[in-house]
């Protein structure tokens, strides 16, 4: 199993040497000196924990966990706040403003792995995630689509696909593969805020594979909004050299090489209009059908399975 990954963010560079060498044998380690650096690092390092300064030369530590529960990829991250202020007011502030916990330096080395490990460990049973981009996982999504089922609520699920995908990370590596990713679910979520509803639903089945469920209303705006803007980014998935002659080449599925242009993507939209659905198997067989049908079609597109059953 590979080490599970925790971004130290301090500007004192012994209490950074200090950490590391605390938790060097058992995690894998990343560190950031200012709230600058420690955002644009959470972002691309991915990391199960942050162990947070609370005072840093640009950002507060309190800021920066404001920053990042507003992020809807970063928001479950559990964030540890290791400072050397002490006041009563100071510890609500951090826990207030997004921290899990708060530990004074000096501290004791077992107790800070101590609360590290009881910190990740309260994040896995709490959280039913996409370990890339923490959104709600199969669990999840299926227990939404059972509440719908039960509660007899009309719903759309969009089922979303990039197209070619695997060209993508064949060619360049599993790095801009998950970039990809992230990319892309951050475009899904812009989308239900702009053109969804408070209660519309974002999960990750997993690889390059998500689901929104929305109101049959609002399916085909939110559907629309996703294929304009990932058509408008999808040449940034490309190197420079490869952007300009406006392909790749690669193996493809059948073991030759093909030319693959810009990414595309893929919605297949299934809708409990005019269906009698009794189990989750039905939805998601049925969306996997008519995404599939929808991959069969060259550039972004969205297909409706108007069929009543």
């Amino acid at each position: 199993m590979p080490k599970l990954k925790i971004l130290i963010v301090d500007d004192n560079p012994d209490i950074l040497e200090l950490i590391e060498s605390t938790l060097e044998g058992e995690f894998d380690l990343a560190t950031a000196s200012t709230g600058n650096e420690a955002i644009k690092k959470v972002r691309t390092e991915n990391p199960n924990l942050l162990i947070l300064d609370y005072i840093l030369p640009d950002i507060e530590g309190p800021e920066i966990c404001r920053t990042i529960r507003k992020d809807p990829l970063l928001f479950n991250i559990p964030i540890l706040m290791l400072t050397g202020k002490g006041e009563v007011e100071d510890k609500v502030g951090g826990l207030e403003s997004g921290a899990d916990d708060y530990m004074l330096k000096p501290f004791i080395p077992q107790e800070l792995i101590a609360r590290i490990r009881m910190l990740i460990r309260r994040s896995h049973a709490n959280l039913d995630a996409n370990p890339l981009t923490r959104l709600p996982g199969n669990v999840s999504i299926n227990k939404e689509l059972e509440h719908k089922i039960n509660t007899k609520e009309e719903f759309s699920v969009l089922y979303i696909d990039i197209d070619n995908f695997k060209a993508i990370n064949d060619f360049y590596g599993f790095e801009e593969g998950d970039n990809a990713i992230k990319e892309t679910a951050r475009i899904l979520i812009d989308s239900i805020q702009k053109k969804g509803t408070v209660n519309d639903f974002i999960g990750h089945i997993g690889g390059d594979d998500f689901v929104i469920i929305t109101t049959p209303e609002k399916a085909e705006e939110i559907s629309k909004k996703i294929l304009a803007d990932f058509d408008a980014i999808a040449p940034e998935f490309f190197a420079e050299k490869d952007r300009l002659r406006g392909f790749i080449e690669t193996k493809g599925r059948d073991g030759q090489i093909h030319k693959f242009g810009f990414p595309s993507i893929s919605i297949g939209i299934v809708t409990s209009m005019n269906k009698n659905f009794t189990h989750t198997a039905q939805i998601n067989s049925l969306g996997a059908e008519i995404k599939g049908l929808a991959k069969k079609f060259p550039k972004s597109k969205y297909l409706f399975d108007k069929r009543v059953a």
